[in-house]
């Protein structure tokens, strides 16, 4: 029988005479690997050929089937999740969030139906100091001016900047829970479209939207009501009509408020204003006299601020026509100054419009020893306890406010020593007049008030607390007198620079809602009080060491025999 390498002798090794090169047992080594152009030398036996081709076959459609149940079950969860968003856009779940990620899992058809122009832009800026408050980098800034610049509708859409950011939380307020309305409506309109999914809860004022941002109305009608946010922390708030606070302490404790853990949110205070209002003289202070209009400066606080006047020109919608402008034509001289062209300098609303920094405050000077001088004293612990001191100027009968006492959780006997160190210096004894409070008993069966400032050595007698009559008063001597030339002499009250709290309290305390003839008693009034105490003492208002003026003006009568005044 022939050996292998006899009949393929191209299969083995050769050296280079043509002999087989032999391994160790003596026969050829074979050649390695498969040789060239042959592929016929070796062949599966054809059962075995398609044995191995099934199994492949086999393998293949399993790998196919498994592919498709994947894709099948992945259609079926793509569906229900396209089932349940649709639903949610459709608003047939309540307070449903849909996020961004769900919006494209819907069908092409769906997703360019919700992305049409038409449909999502909800909101163009007007071109000027619309554009200008929404772009503002400032920590701090007032919008304000003429009635009718889209000064409400700027608010809104502030807080929208970090609302897909889900730390973000802004507050916007107003005054009172009604006046909230027109603001929720306007955001109804508005907001869903900027913010597929977004939802408003009613019961609690805030609205919802997809990132977990969220957007709180609230109100701040009087200084107490700061504590209802007590706790919080909020990356933008806003005051729609910010003259409405009668002082900035409200603004200032939300203020404290204003804080993010997310470094990506800047906070921001935003306020509105038209000019006027209870509030417009601490706004004016704050915004509009540090510097020129829409020019960023620091304020003393270290607050970046910035003042944007708002004019009725600037809103197109309202300006063609001239119907609104001719409304606000037909106002009252100063509200047609306020309400159309933004002034600033005229104010309404307050008590005391007649009040003028101009006139009524003035430089301190040394009161000359003969002017008759009293104080009015109104007691408060929790309050402020306020004494202020008058002096009467002999020749025109005008009543300086020289010195003012205001402070805190004070008791009878820390007053009436604070008192007594103030009035060190004094030529004489100062008389002066308490609220009657501080002479009532309450089960308590020590001294009162009264009666400790008195057994201090304080002249005081019981004030007269008739409040009509006693704004009257104040109002009467905050005019201005006609001279005999016809022109306007100083008024009859004037107050030193130093007696700021004072100051403040006059120009800002509103009158009351329920009884327009009096002060609303939930702004403070605690200086307001003892002014008109003093003035309703009824102080001598002539020169005591002039009997000329005696013999010319009518007698002087005094309300109280003991105390002379």
């Amino acid at each position: 029988m022939k050996k292998d390498w006899e009949i393929n002798p191209n299969l083995y090794l050769t050296d280079s005479k043509g002999s087989f090169i032999l391994k160790k047992d003596g026969t050829p080594a074979k050649k390695r690997g498969r040789p060239k152009g042959s592929k016929s030398n070796y062949h599966f036996h054809s059962k075995t050929k398609a044995k191995f081709a099934a199994r492949k076959s086999l393998k293949n459609k399993q790998k196919t089937i498994k592919k498709l149940e994947s894709q099948l079950s992945n259609k079926k969860q793509h569906l229900k999740k396209q089932t349940e968003t649709l639903k949610k856009v459709a608003g047939l779940e309540d307070n449903a969030i849909v996020t961004t990620d769900e919006v494209k899992k819907l069908p092409s058809a769906v997703q360019s139906h919700l992305d049409k122009t038409g449909d999502n832009v909800s909101f163009m800026p007007n071109e000027g100091p619309q554009t200008k408050f929404l772009a503002a980098d400032e920590k701090d800034v007032l919008y304000g001016g003429a009635a009718g610049g889209g000064k409400s509708y700027a608010m809104l859409i502030d807080p929208l900047r970090y609302c897909h950011i889900k730390e973000h939380r802004a507050l916007i307020l107003r005054r009172t829970m009604p006046e909230l309305r027109e603001l929720i409506d306007k955001s109804r309109e508005i907001y869903p479209l900027a913010f597929k999914g977004a939802r408003f809860k009613e019961v609690e004022k805030v609205w919802y939207f997809p990132s977990g941002a969220k957007v709180e109305f609230g109100f701040l009608e009087k200084d107490a009501d700061v504590y209802r946010y007590q706790g919080q922390a909020y990356s933008w708030i806003g005051f729609d009509e910010i003259t409405h606070l009668p002082t900035e302490f409200g603004w200032n404790y939300l203020a404290s408020r204003l804080r993010t853990t997310n470094p990506d949110i800047k906070t921001y205070l935003r306020c509105t204003a038209n000019p006027g209002g209870v509030g417009a003289h601490w706004v004016k202070k704050r915004y509009i006299e540090p510097n020129e209009p829409n020019s960023s400066f620091r304020g003393e606080d270290g607050l970046t601020r910035k003042f944007i006047p708002a004019r009725l020109m600037d809103n197109p919608y309202l300006a063609e026509d001239g119907e609104y402008e001719r409304m606000l034509m037909s106002l009252p001289p100063i509200q047609r100054r306020q309400l159309l062209e933004g002034n600033w300098e005229v104010n309404e609303g307050a008590a005391f419009v007649e009040f003028n920094n101009e006139h009524h405050v003035i430089p301190p000077f040394e009161i000359p020893i003969h002017w008759e001088r009293v104080k009015g004293v109104d007691y408060g612990y929790a309050a402020e306890s306020c004494c202020l001191w008058g002096a009467v100027d002999p020749e025109d009968k005008t009543i300086i406010i020289y010195r003012e006492l205001y402070r805190k959780g004070l008791t009878g006997e820390a007053l009436a020593d604070l008192i007594t160190e103030m009035e060190r210096g004094e030529v004489k004894s100062i008389m002066g007049v308490l609220d009657t409070a501080a002479w009532a008993r309450t089960g308590y069966t020590g001294p009162t008030i009264g009666e400790t400032l008195i057994k201090a050595g304080h002249k005081l007698r019981r004030a007269d607390k008739n409040r009509i009559a006693g704004k009257v008063q104040i109002h009467e001597h905050l005019k201005r007198r006609m001279l005999k030339t016809g022109s306007l002499g100083r008024p009859r009250l004037q107050f030193f620079n130093t007696c700021v709290n004072t100051i403040k309290e006059i120009q800002g305390i509103p009158l009351s809602k329920k009884n327009p003839e009096d002060v609303d008693t939930n702004a403070p009034d605690h200086a307001y009080d003892a002014l008109r105490y003093l003035i309703m003492s009824r102080p001598r208002l002539d020169d005591p060491f002039d009997t000329m003026l005696r013999i010319k003006e009518r007698a002087y009568t005094p309300s109280d025999s003991e105390f002379g005044y």
